[in-house]
Parts: structure tokens; sequence; C-alpha cells
């Protein structure tokens, strides 16, 4: 079978366009605001959304959003969004040959994406499915098989996630596949394995694993029928966890999927948000030697509480660059994103430089320490937890007996050989710091003199993080904050490609302050 072409970059569209104009929305503004963002960019490939729990075309298998037409919607953009779409099918149209179409003109492959235990369903309980089921928010087979969903045998919030165990279920996701993967003239169909993943009771996955490879089988061999009966092949993506081990723990046997040809495309990636710690070189290790890419992927944003010192679109955008490049670095094939809701602007200068080391060479930087960040309340309470196992901060930083303490990797793609950086500075947020404290800190064991301080400038300087954060206010009133930033000049310094560690360990503690000292950021800036 031929390897999937080169595609830089693919984007994932999750349907959100949609709603991007008055209805009634025309075809062609419709796949106007889909394409906008993807034009004249590194963009190689889109992966559409076929849906969540229903379709977004008459389906025989699972709902249609149309059946939602008999009542009044529950808010003003569920109306919008869903009235465009069937007024489309009213008008005769059909915005997915359509959206394929505009696609294949703009030499881009157009692939069907497919949730496959998608949950949003805000943290429902099973006890809740009778109300969810009048008002129309999940579907009757939900309400009539509550012991098909997992229940409390998992984490609160997915409650209601399907339990793959069940054949049915199975049967139910793979004549769903089938039916999308026929209906329309795909290049290829990614199985989003992590919308959400959350497939089995706890500590069950690893021993159950066989039966999402039973489905990943099942799934391969019907596009490789589809293939030869078109003529060409029909190509099989899945985006899976961003570490082998959490791979083994919720049921992905991603050894087997390689071995047996299983998957063209794996794209390891976070269940919730970006995992900055997605380990590439593990997935590329096991794909060399085969035909399988490995494309890792971002989603929306960090969950990381937002900090500063940079204005937060930037420091997105200097963060996400820094990441793409240790990803290239370590053997990816291309850059996956996911939920980057974009017009023709707000994400150009991303999908034009992430899709290839040679066009982040001499872009400006900050490679960061990968935050572990779980969520204990509020929405999405649970999700994180399966993302980021090896998150290296926040760390509370306490005295030792030998005078030690954390020490922190940094890994850089960048070569300071090649291209010359104007600044690069070393920088470290404490939390909880006062008068009469110390600390010393090294770069690869080699001790850093004292250090320049700044006090942190946010409102808060203890942030939430999560899914959806806050924006930053800053506060320019006060000169102290219980903040700080830590840094140093290393400009002159032999920073080479590779990992490097910084150590810090607590010289001296204010005794009036009980609190330990708690380290939340270790960053590199980089710029040109």
């Amino acid at each position: 079978m031929p390897i999937p072409p080169d595609y830089q970059i693919i984007y994932n569209w999750d349907g959100a366009p949609h709603g991007y104009s008055p209805t009634p929305q025309s075809l062609d503004a419709f796949v106007e605001k889909v394409y906008a963002p993807l034009e004249d960019t590194q963009v190689g490939a889109l992966f559409w959304s076929a849906g969540g729990r229903g379709s977004r075309w008459p389906s025989e298998v699972v709902e249609f959003i149309g059946q939602e037409r008999d009542r009044p919607y529950a808010s003003a953009s569920a109306y919008n969004g869903t009235e465009n779409i069937l007024q489309m099918y009213d008008r005769g149209e059909d915005p997915q040959q359509a959206l394929i179409a505009r696609g294949h003109e703009f030499g881009l492959d157009v692939y069907a994406s497919i949730r496959m235990n998608d949950n949003h369903f805000g943290g429902a309980q099973v006890s809740d499915l009778g109300a969810l089921n009048r008002a129309h928010r999940v579907e009757p087979l939900r309400y009539e098989h509550p012991e098909w969903v997992l229940g409390d045998r998992t984490s609160e919030w997915f409650a209601l996630s399907w339990n793959m165990a069940v054949p049915q279920i199975r049967q139910r996701r793979f004549a769903h596949v089938e039916e999308v993967c026929r209906r329309y003239d795909w290049d290829g169909v990614e199985l989003d394995w992590q919308r959400h993943a959350f497939h089995f009771p706890d500590h069950e996955g690893y021993r159950l694993r066989y039966l999402l490879t039973d489905l990943q089988r099942a799934i391969r061999r019907m596009t490789e029928a589809l293939g030869k009966e078109r003529g060409r092949p029909v190509y099989l993506a899945a985006r899976v966890a961003g570490s082998l081990e959490m791979c083994r723990q919720i049921g992905y046997d991603i050894p087997t999927w390689i071995e047996e040809g299983l998957v063209d495309i794996l794209i390891p990636a976070g269940n919730a948000v970006t995992d900055a710690s997605v380990d590439v070189a593990g997935f590329a290790g096991l794909c060399e030697g085969t035909d399988v890419l490995v494309y890792p992927g971002f989603d929306s944003n960090l969950p990381d509480p937002f900090v500063g010192p940079e204005e937060q679109d930037e420091k997105d955008h200097l963060r996400t660059k820094a990441i793409a490049s240790r990803y290239h670095r370590a053997g990816a094939s291309g850059i996956y994103v996911f939920n980057w809701h974009a017009n023709r602007d707000s994400k150009r200068p991303l999908l034009t430089t992430i899709g290839s080391p040679d066009t982040l060479d001499s872009e400006d930087k900050i490679y960061a320490a990968t935050h572990r960040y779980i969520q204990q309340e509020g929405a999405w309470r649970g999700a994180f937890r399966i993302d980021r196992l090896y998150g290296q901060v926040p760390v509370d930083l306490i005295q030792t007996l030998t005078g030690e303490g954390p020490t922190i990797t940094l890994e850089m793609a960048d070569d300071f050989d090649a291209h010359k950086p104007a600044l690069l500075q070393l920088r470290l947020r404490v939390n909880e710091w006062s008068n009469g404290d110390a600390v010393q800190v090294t770069w690869d064991a080699e001790p850093l003199t004292p250090p320049m301080i700044d006090h942190c400038r946010l409102d808060n300087p203890s942030p939430p993080g999560g899914a959806f954060l806050p924006p930053p206010r800053w506060r320019d009133i006060s000169e102290r904050s219980s903040a700080v930033w830590l840094s140093w000049d290393l400009t002159d310094s032999k920073v080479t490609p590779g990992e490097h560690e910084v150590g810090i360990a607590v010289q001296d503690r204010n005794p009036l302050v009980g609190a330990a000292l708690i380290l939340t950021d270790v960053e590199l800036v980089v710029r040109y």
C-alpha cells in the first residue's frame, strides 16, 4: 500500500464552521470558513469531524442532527449551527461533498475524523440519563442501556462514556465508520481514540487491549477492501495517547498495530488539551523500518497556568514553535493540530512555520518544562490525569539533607552554531518568594551566578490552569509579588541541541514564612 503524502501539517476541524455564518449559511460561505485558515500555509491535509455522538448527514447507524428539528433548540448557537446544516439539505446541497471537492481543488487530502467515544455530557452520571434523554442530549440507545456505559468504574466526568468491552458498542462503532467511509470519497479516515480516552473500566485497559486491536483490525480490512474497489488507497490514521506507557494503560496496543500494518498515520496526543511531552522518539523508533508515519498532536492550548511575562498570544506562539521544533528533531513526520479554531489570519504565523524544521530554524521560541496538571474539580475534572505523566513542574522546593534539589531537563532543538541568537535567557519562576530567600541554580551541573530578580506582574500570582484559562490580568501598582522570575543571560554560553539539566536547591528560606517555595516554570527564551 502506498505511503500517505508528506502533509507537513494535518489540520483537524470539528465542524464549527457550520456555525460561523448567520442562518441561512450558503455552501460557498461554509467552505470559505473551513479553508480560509488553511490556504497558502503548510497544511497538506484536512481531517473533518464526522460528528460527536451523532451524524451531520442522514445516517442508518447513528442519530442525525436533524432529529432535533421538531423541538426548540437549547441555545441560539445550537439553532444557528444546526439550522445551517439542515437548510443545506433542504436546498438539495451536500456540505461534505462540497468540502471534499474544494479541498481537492486546493491540493489537500481530506479525511473523515471519527470520535470513537466522544463524551460531551458535562460530567453527567448514569442517574441523569432520564433527564438527558428527555432533553435530547443523549442518544436513546445510551438511555435504554445504562449497563453499556462505564458509570462509576472510571473517572467521574466520563461516567457516560461507552464501555468498549460491550460487543454491541464495538459493532455499532464499526458500522458507523464503514458508513462514513463508503458514503463519501474521502482520502482516508481518522479513528480519534482520544475523544475521549476512557474506553474500559479503570485498570482493565491493558488486559482488554485486544478488543480495541480487533476493532482497529476490522476497520483496516474494510478500508483496504474499499480502496481496492475505488482503485486507490483509503488511508487509516489513529489518534492515541502521547506516551507508550499510557497507550498500554488505556488499551492501545501500538506495537501490534504497527507490526500488523493496522494504521498508516499515528497521532500521539493528549486526551485533554496539548501534551507538550509527547514521546515522539519512542513512537518513531517503533515505526522505524515501516511505512507508518508519526504526526504528534497539538490541541487548543496548554493546560499550564498562564504566568507571563509575555502577553498570552505571543507566549503561546513561542511555546508552540519550540515544541514543534523538538518534535521534528525527535523524528516526527509532520505536525497535527486539533481544535485550532481560526480565521484566515489568527493561526497563520504558526501554520506557515511549524510544519518543517527549516521554517522554524531562526524563529523565536520558548523551551519550557512540561506542567503536570490535574483538575480536581469543576469542568473536565479527571480529564487531565492520563496526560503529561512525566511533567516536571510545579514542584515544591524543600530543603534536603544533602543540599540537593530537583533537576529539570530542558530539550533544545535549535542549532545555535548555525543560527546565533541575539538573546538566550534561562528563567525560573518561583512562587512564595520573600525577603531572605536564596537558591542555588546550576546549568548542566555548573553553578550559575546570582540571578536577576523580577517580580511577577500578574494580578493573581497563582492562577488556575485547565482547559479554559482565564485571560491574564496585569498588576502594575505594586512593587512586590509572591512570585518572582529568576533569570540568567546564557547568550555567550555554549548551548547545544539536545538535553540540558537545570538544578535548583534551597540555600536560605525566610523562617517567618511557613509555605514552601514552589518552582512553577523553567524556560529557555530564544530570540533571534
